[in-house]
């Protein structure tokens, strides 16, 4: 039997906050006894790859960090594939996002007036404030390339929905005039890097998610098959319309029917 590759977004699929998502643990010990692989592609910036892992096995999923691909490891594996390791960057994010950069070698700062950067990088900061925004436009405006580690304008929580690191990047876009590199979903940087990590070919690859602008999106972008789990934040009628590179391969109800 051929080994099937499932990558699967994590808020709104897996995990809701800290609630884990009906019948997400089962899922992932039926794959995983099947012999399959399973990662994990999560827009959030603000956790490192193994406190995600610790989260997910905490519920009772048991995961490393090589199986989670976040969007600030992803931007570190975007400046070590560019020849950027060691250049200076100026971060707007929290704790996993200065980690993961660190860790892959970028000498990273906090906003600051005084301070020049190569680099700004954007992703949720939940102590965002106009000075942060005024001290990256300045960085950038003086020639800082800017980034942006995804441009989610939500994200899920227990009882509904909170501005996500898109909002922010929409703030500084706003205040420079121009728009980001952006390294998470919908674009394919991150699960092209899963695809090759993995070894597996890329026809035997799922996207599993629960957003069409980026979930489904990114697996259509990158010529994966996509599966969308109704309970995140798309409506049925909204599925059933979907159009283009939001149209999914299959709709599910939840994660029980995934096979």
């Amino acid at each position: 039997m051929d080994r099937t590759l499932f990558i699967f977004d994590l808020d709104g699929v897996i995990y809701r906050g800290d609630a884990v998502m009906p019948h997400a643990a089962e899922c992932i010990h039926r794959l995983s006894k099947c012999g399959h692989l399973v990662y994990y592609l999560t827009n959030n910036a603000s956790k490192t790859r193994q406190s995600v892992a610790d989260k997910l096995t905490g519920m009772g999923i048991p995961t490393a960090a090589w199986q989670v691909m976040n969007s600030s490891f992803g931007t570190a594996l975007w400046f070590k594939e560019y020849g950027h390791v060691g250049k200076k960057v100026m971060i707007i994010g929290e704790e996993g996002c200065f980690e993961e950069l660190n860790a892959g070698g970028m000498a990273t700062v906090e906003p600051a007036a005084s301070v020049c950067a190569d680099f700004v990088v954007v992703g949720i900061d939940r102590q965002f404030s106009y000075q942060k925004l005024m001290h990256v436009q300045q960085a950038i405006l003086n020639g800082a390339t800017f980034i942006a580690t995804n441009r989610d304008p939500t994200f899920p929580y227990e009882d509904g929905v909170a501005p996500g690191g898109g909002s922010l990047v929409a703030a500084v876009a706003t205040s420079v005039g121009r728009e980001p590199i952006v390294i998470g979903k919908p674009e394919i940087y991150c699960i092209n890097q899963i695809i090759r990590l993995a070894g597996v070919p890329r026809e035997h690859a799922v996207m599993v998610g629960d957003r069409l602008d980026t979930d489904i999106a990114v697996g259509n972008r990158a010529d994966v098959r996509t599966v969308l789990v109704m309970g995140g934040v798309t409506s049925m009628e909204e599925a059933e319309s979907a159009e283009g590179e939001e149209r999914p391969s299959r709709i599910i109800e939840n994660l029980s029917e995934l096979n």
